[in-house]
């Protein structure tokens, strides 16, 4: 991965990134080496030092967010399965996740829902309590 930026900036927003999606964002950036390393690095600094990084929503809050952003774009489903395993790290319960979810019916519509509880579901049965 390049880590032409600052150096400190990248360590800051894989820490983050560590703490939230675990093992898997080794798996994440590696995959981005092939292709784009630079990519990986703008989404560790960009995304978890400035944006994740920053005061005011805890790692909870900001994982319901996405969650909520993921499921309702549809189409990022290996997204959102990151993104629930990320949750369930950070502390947020099975039940929330779901809840959030049927929530998002009332805006997103059934298939959006439908399709996040699906992949809650497949996460759920492969990590276990």
């Amino acid at each position: 991965m390049n880590t032409n930026g600052d150096a400190s900036r990248f360590e800051r927003g894989r820490q983050i990134m560590s703490s939230v999606v675990g093992e898997e964002a080794n798996d994440v950036l590696a995959s981005l080496d092939a292709i784009s390393p630079d990519f990986g690095t703008y989404m560790v600094e960009a995304g978890f030092a400035d944006i994740y990084g920053r005061e005011g929503l805890s790692l909870m809050q900001r994982e319901l967010v996405n969650l909520a952003v993921l499921a309702t774009l549809g189409g990022a489903e290996p997204q959102l399965a990151v993104h629930i395993r990320g949750a369930l790290r950070v502390g947020i319960s099975r039940d929330e996740i779901v809840e959030t979810f049927v929530h998002l019916s009332l805006y997103a519509g059934h298939p959006r829902t439908l399709n996040a509880l699906r992949v809650a579901r497949e996460v759920f049965e492969a990590t276990p309590d």
